[in-house]
């Protein structure tokens, strides 16, 4: 463990938890613009959260410990993401909790906690907002590690700090038939699991077509607060991995605070200009019909593979 690595572990995050929120109302404000609209603005996230947290918690009659704690390690996996992964400094304070398949473990893991927590209520719509996200997860899970192991192949270890300094070393690398591949599969993925258009619409309000919303519609008050936070927070972590797998410049590679700053600064910057692509492309798509969508993530995976393929191929 290291100084960098140590210090990463208490920057980053901070980061995500402050700078999440703000992300999902720019992408929001971007789409309100391009769609014609005022929107409510980029702090609106921040304004709905605290009013969340100032109200009752309330659980449905019925539900056990899975209802009350699935919020709780949401929050939490998405946390010891932000720790461990590489996004403002190449340093780990958790090596061996920064390798690519303890990384998907845990992002899954909140996945799963959720969909027990809307099977728990009893409800129609909790079992089938979950029925619905099990499938999706067990297509992009494995898509997710396929195409992040097409670019350890070259390197050697699944270590993710590991991959993304051997990109930092050889920019040419980033231009390679598999990263391209893996790059297309990944963005597919990051939209699948965030519960973006075409995959999952975030602002639907009509139940048959919830994927996401429909798992949550018995929280209320600080539950559904921390739900929507780390929901905001997945999306600000896997950009910020998409960002850094093949774009690290930026990065802080020592301790020092001008490294450190500007590592902070480019992370968000990225993630920023990322968030406002995926929102731009979203007022030009429709949402996919949910027999549609295992196509969309096979074709993903398949890429997935071809990178692999193709990373063997160029070792």
């Amino acid at each position: 463990m290291s100084a960098l690595g140590i210090v990463g572990g208490v920057l980053q995050p901070v980061v995500v938890v402050a700078a999440s929120p703000p992300l999902v109302g720019l992408m929001r404000q971007v789409r309100a613009k391009l769609e014609g609209r005022a929107g409510a603005g980029v702090g609106q996230p921040w304004r709905d959260l605290r009013k969340l947290f100032g109200k009752e918690r309330i659980a449905p009659r019925g539900t056990s410990e899975v209802f009350r704690f699935a919020p709780l390690v949401l929050v939490a996996t998405t946390l010891v993401v932000a720790v461990v992964a590489p996004f403002a400094t190449t340093g780990s304070a958790l090596a061996s909790v920064a390798d690519l398949f303890a990384v998907v473990a845990l992002l899954t893991l909140g996945t799963v906690a959720l969909a027990l927590a809307g099977l728990d209520t009893g409800t129609a719509f909790g079992g089938m907002g979950a029925s619905r996200e099990m499938t999706i997860i067990a297509l992009v899970e494995p898509t997710l590690l396929v195409a992040i192991f097409a670019l350890s192949v070259r390197v050697g270890s699944t270590d993710l700090a590991a991959i993304v300094t051997s990109t930092l070393n050889d920019p040419v690398r980033v231009i390679s038939p598999a990263s391209l591949l893996a790059a297309v599969a990944l963005i597919v993925v990051i939209i699948a699991e965030t519960g973006r258009l075409p995959v999952d619409n975030p602002a639907t309000h009509l139940e048959l077509t919830m994927v996401h919303e429909a798992m949550i519609l018995e929280y209320a008050g600080p539950d559904l607060a921390l739900i929507e936070l780390a929901s905001a927070m997945r999306l600000s972590v896997l950009l910020g991995l998409l960002a850094n797998l093949f774009l690290p410049w930026g990065i802080a590679t020592s301790a020092t605070p001008v490294a450190l700053l500007f590592g902070v600064v480019a992370w968000v910057a990225k993630v920023a200009v990322l968030g406002t692509l995926l929102a731009a492309g979203e007022v030009f798509l429709a949402k996919l019909r949910l027999f549609r969508v295992p196509e969309l993530l096979a074709g993903s995976f398949l890429l997935a593979l071809l990178a692999v393929a193709a990373s063997f191929f160029l070792a």
